[in-house]
C-alpha cells in the first residue's frame, strides 16, 4: 500500500501562508465558489490563452473536493454535448486544501464541514453526504490532485473518468479519496495503468500539479470552479462559480457568435452511452425532463434492470448495471 501525505508533497511556505487566513471548504452557494485568497480578483494573463485544435480553449480549475465543482457538473456535461465540436477543455488542479494548518470562517477542524456539505447539497440539488468528515476526513486535496494529474500523463479523457469516479466516491460513498486503496479502483474503473499512475504520482505528476498552482496563481484563480474561455484572437471570458448553463452558452457565444449546438440524442440510453452515471439533477439537465419527473423516469429504469441506484442521505445516482468504463 501506497502511503500519501502532505509532508510527502512538499507543500511550500508560500503555498500554505495562502490559505492561514481563509477556510477553503467554506463554499459559498450564491458565489457558486469554493475561494482561497490570491491577492488578484481579475484575469491576470488570461488573454495569452488560445486554443490549439478547435474554435475554443477552455481551461477549467478545479480541485477533486470542490463542492461547487460538483455541483456544476451537469452543466459541464450538457457543454461538452452542445458545443463539443468547437470546445477544447483543458483540467487543471487548483489546491484547494493543501491542511489543516488554520482556524477560520467558522470551520477549524474536518468535522465542521459535515453540515455544511449537508447544506450545499440541498443549494446545488446534487447528493452529497457530509458524513464523511466525521467517518473517514481527509487531510488534504493534494494527494487526489496530483494523482490525477498523473491520469492526465496517460490520457486526458481517462483522466475525468477517474476524477469523475473520485467525486462519487467522496460525495456519495463517504470515502477518504487520499487513501491509495480507492485512488486505485478509481484508475482500474478508469481504465488506467495502475503501476504507471504509481510512478508517475511520485514523478512528473508533482512538477504538473505545482505548475498548475503556478499558473493559476498568474491567471488571478482564487476560487473554484473557475473556467477561461478563449478565442483565436486571445478575447477571453471568465465563469467564477458554480453558474447555470446560461452563462456557460453565453460565454461561447460571445467568442463565436455563430455557434450553434450540436444535435445529441436525449433518450436515457443515449444518455448512459455518453456518461454511465447521472445523478437526477444532470438527467434533467441533458434530458430536458423536468427536475419533478426524472427520479421516476430513473427508477423506472431501474425496475425493469437497465439501471442501478445508489443513495444516500442527501439523493441518488444512477448507474448503468454492471457498467465497467
Amino acid at each position: 500500500m501506497i502511503a500519501f501525505t502532505v509532508g510527502a508533497i512538499n507543500c511550500n511556505a508560500q503555498t500554505r501562508n495562502k490559505m492561514e487566513n481563509n477556510n477553503p471548504l467554506l463554499c459559498n452557494p450564491d458565489s457558486g465558489v469554493c475561494e482561497i485568497p490570491t491577492g488578484k480578483t481579475d484575469a491576470g494573463n488570461a488573454g495569452n490563452i488560445r486554443p490549439e485544435k478547435k474554435s475554443i480553449k477552455v481551461i477549467y480549475y478545479t480541485d477533486p473536493i470542490c463542492s461547487s465543482c460538483w455541483g456544476i457538473e451537469p452543466q459541464l456535461r450538457k457543454m461538452k454535448l452542445e458545443y463539443g465540436d468547437i470546445v477544447e477543455i483543458e483540467y487543471r488542479m487548483g489546491g484547494l486544501l493543501p491542511d489543516w494548518s488554520y482556524n477560520s470562517g467558522g470551520i477549524s477542524k474536518p468535522s465542521d464541514v459535515a453540515h455544511h456539505w449537508d447544506e450545499v447539497s440541498i443549494y446545488y440539488d446534487m447528493p452529497i453526504d457530509g458524513d464523511v468528515w466525521l467517518e473517514d476526513p481527509l487531510h488534504s486535496s493534494y494527494p487526489p490532485s496530483i494523482t490525477f494529474k498523473a491520469a492526465q500523463i496517460q490520457d486526458s479523457q481517462k483522466a475525468i473518468f477517474f476524477l469523475r469516479e473520485l467525486r462519487e466516491m467522496l460525495f456519495l460513498q463517504k470515502k477518504n479519496i487520499t487513501r491509495w486503496e480507492y485512488m486505485e479502483k478509481a484508475a482500474f474503473t478508469a481504465g488506467l495503468d495502475v503501476e504507471r499512475l504509481k510512478n508517475d504520482f511520485d514523478g512528473k505528476a508533482k512538477e504538473l500539479f505545482f505548475e498548475d498552482l503556478k499558473y493559476g496563481n498568474q491567471l488571478g484563480v482564487k476560487g473554484f470552479p473557475t473556467i477561461f474561455f478563449s478565442d483565436t484572437l486571445g478575447n477571453t471570458e471568465t465563469i467564477y462559480g458554480s453558474k447555470p448553463y446560461s452563462a456557460i452558452e453565453n460565454a461561447i457565444k460571445k467568442l463565436h457568435p455563430n455557434a450553434s449546438k450540436l444535435i445529441y440524442d436525449k433518450s436515457a440510453t443515449a444518455l448512459f452511452t455518453y456518461y454511465p452515471s447521472l445523478t437526477a439533477k444532470e438527467y434533467a439537465e441533458l434530458s430536458g425532463t423536468p427536475r419533478q419527473k426524472t427520479e421516476q423516469v430513473l427508477n423506472d429504469l431501474v425496475t425493469g434492470g437497465t439501471l442501478e441506484r445508489l443513495t444516500t442521505k442527501n439523493g441518488a445516482i444512477w448507474k448503468i448495471k454492471n457498467s465497467v468504463r
